[in-house]
């Protein structure tokens, strides 16, 4: 298992460069069965790294749904259409329909829209008329947002924010690999030459592994209280809820196996906390005004530390890292 995720990662990075943790996290949401919103500004790579994952997957089906105001939910489901050959209605699937869906600048859809995808992002499955169709297996929604520009845009409510397993941003390349992309793309994009690393088997097989992967009990309880603690904050109106909780326990397994471990260490949990618990916060005002002054991820750090005081790293003893490497 650990061979086939560290080709389908080194894949990607052969398009994507000097993002290996964002390239993780996506990884990580598509082994855990959960969808990933990405909050950047144009031009960072957001649409290449959506379709090289769909690349690196022999099989995979990608699709982009482009959102504008006018976009109807029959647009992203499907619809029925009345066929006068065989005098019936057929069903002619949406863009939904494939593995991999990007969903360009989500905020610009009509609230109707963005509910439309709930269903399928929820259920893994949609409902068109009175008949329900299964989607496919492995399915990853790969939405974006531009957090810059608000004209025009209906911000995602929190129960659809809360759908989403993790939010991050790939964010500009630093100077040395920038130039390397200038050079690669000379003579036209390594997108194009992208060959698969894994099939679909293999995929699945990954996110059975993810399950098998060893978190110690004072591990399990720590996040519990980590999650918890955020619940308690004084910045804080709404805390995360159990969903969380549960998408924290399984990015922190993904991770370790996409890290060539079949364990969890605390360092992970630490790691992966804000990009999985911070967009199903709800803030009080006092946040919003010191992430104005400040920035806003600062801010959200501030927010981390005082949750690790809240809720420290448990100590493992001797034998909890004897349990672990025997997990190895």
């Amino acid at each position: 298992m650990a061979a086939s995720a560290t080709r389908l990662l080194a894949n990607a990075e052969s398009v994507v460069h000097g993002k290996r943790d964002e390239i993780k996290l996506v990884l990580g949401a598509l082994l855990c069965g959960g969808h990933v919103l990405l909050e950047d500004v144009p031009g960072t790579a957001k649409t290449i790294l959506a379709r090289a994952l769909a690349g690196s997957i022999d099989g995979a089906g990608f699709a982009r749904i482009q959102c504008t105001p006018d976009l109807q939910p029959s647009d992203v489901t499907g619809l029925s259409v009345f066929n006068q050959k065989t005098r019936d209605f057929e069903f002619r699937p949406g863009p939904v329909f494939a593995n991999i869906v990007l969903v360009d600048e989500v905020n610009r859809a009509m609230p109707k829209t963005q509910s439309s995808l709930l269903e399928a992002m929820a259920e893994r499955q949609i409902t068109v008329g009175t008949e329900t169709r299964l989607l496919p297996e492995p399915f990853l929604v790969l939405a974006t947002e531009n957090p810059i520009e608000h004209e025009g845009t209906f911000p995602l409510p929190e129960a659809q924010l809360d759908r989403f397993f993790v939010r991050t941003a790939l964010g500009y390349p630093g100077a040395d690999n920038e130039l390397r992309i200038v050079r690669e793309q000379r003579r036209g994009h390594p997108i194009a030459r992208l060959e698969p690393a894994v099939s679909l088997t293999e995929v699945r097989e990954l996110q059975a592994a993810v399950q098998e992967v060893y978190v110690d009990e004072l591990i399990e309880r720590w996040i519990v209280h980590l999650v918890g603690a955020t619940r308690d904050d004084e910045q804080v109106a709404v805390g995360a809820s159990v969903r969380g909780t549960l998408a924290l326990d399984r990015i922190a397994r993904a991770w370790a196996l996409l890290d060539g471990r079949s364990f969890v260490r605390p360092d992970d949990v630490e790691l992966l906390f804000l990009p999985t618990v911070g967009h199903r916060i709800v803030f009080r005002p006092g946040f919003l005004a010191e992430a104005r002054r400040t920035g806003r991820q600062e801010a959200l750090e501030r927010f981390r530390k005082r949750s690790l005081e809240a809720a420290p790293a448990p100590e493992l003893r001797d034998d909890d890292r004897a349990a672990a490497a025997n997990a190895r």
